[in-house]
């Protein structure tokens, strides 16, 4: 066989098998989506939904303790993984976006945040290949994260804190949120002690999962001063110009029809309200 021919047969098959996308890039946007199917994507968020990190009410301890990690780490110093956890509505993803925000605003386009899917913890590993050859400072986030019994996904979010061989790569950083501060339900856990040969090493990797962050805050429920507190600062970032006591009372009548107090409740309540009073509902 000639050597045209061979070249004509090696040319039409590298169009049969076309080279391998290039991998995903962090340009063009400060927020992305991972998509590690059918292809590995991400997808950028030309604007994230979030509030003004001021409009934060009720959390300044957890507030200053988020965004001071942030910002050393958007700076190119040391900083943790962290894992916010505890009351539900109590502004834990809006704390982390807000501390996005706030970290941008200091250096612009220092850090990307990406958003990564409870579902999709188990790709964790190959999201981290993509970010270690990057350049840009990253924060990969997992909103309302835990493992459910049988659920072995918690593995793959456990070698990644602790690094494995590679190590973790150092323009990464993991936040994630959780109404849970060990990530396992307590049956899952008990299940493990009574059933293992050596119940304290079976429980131990269950519970450890939480230590391998390195900074954990904590959000509880908030009382009425700090409700109305979160309503009027919304109501005022809205341009709501309702007198004050009618604003509490429709404010303590909406957290009673939703049988509790929290940010997302005052949020709730303040689009209502701005809907009603014909006004956009954004914050700016």
């Amino acid at each position: 066989m000639d050597t045209a021919l061979l070249t004509r047969i090696a040319e039409a098959l590298e169009r049969l098998a076309p080279p391998p996308p290039a991998p995903p890039r962090l340009d063009g946007a400060d927020a992305f989506v991972w998509h590690p199917e059918p292809l590995p994507s991400l997808s950028p968020v030309p604007r994230v939904s979030r509030v003004a990190i001021g409009l934060l009410q009720g959390i300044e301890r957890q507030r200053g303790l988020l965004l001071e990690n942030t910002l050393r780490f958007a700076r190119g110093l040391p900083a943790n993984n962290v894992m916010l956890w505890g009351a539900r509505g109590m502004g834990k993803s809006s704390l982390v976006k807000a501390a996005h925000a706030a970290a941008l605003e200091e250096r612009a386009g220092s850090l990307a945040l990406i958003e990564i899917q409870r579902e999709d913890i188990r790709t964790l590993p190959a999201l981290l290949n993509i970010l270690r050859a990057q350049s840009r400072r990253c924060l990969v986030f997992c909103d309302d994260l835990s493992f459910e019994r049988e659920d072995a996904d918690y593995k793959a979010l456990k070698s990644v804190l602790d690094g494995g061989i590679e190590g973790r790569p150092a323009n990464v950083l993991f936040y994630a949120t959780s109404n849970r501060r060990h990530l396992m339900p307590r049956d899952m856990i008990e299940n493990e002690r009574s059933t293992a040969i050596n119940p304290s090493e079976a429980t131990e990797e269950k519970v450890s999962l939480s230590d391998r962050f390195g900074l954990w805050i904590g959000f509880h429920n908030c009382d009425q001063p700090t409700y109305f507190a979160m309503v009027e600062g919304y109501a005022a970032a809205l341009g709501i110009t309702l007198p004050a006591e009618q604003v509490r009372r429709e404010a303590n009548e909406w957290s009673v029809t939703r049988g509790g107090r929290s940010g997302r409740v005052a949020w709730q309540f303040i689009q209502d309200l701005a809907g009603r009073q014909g006004l956009s509902g954004e914050t700016g």
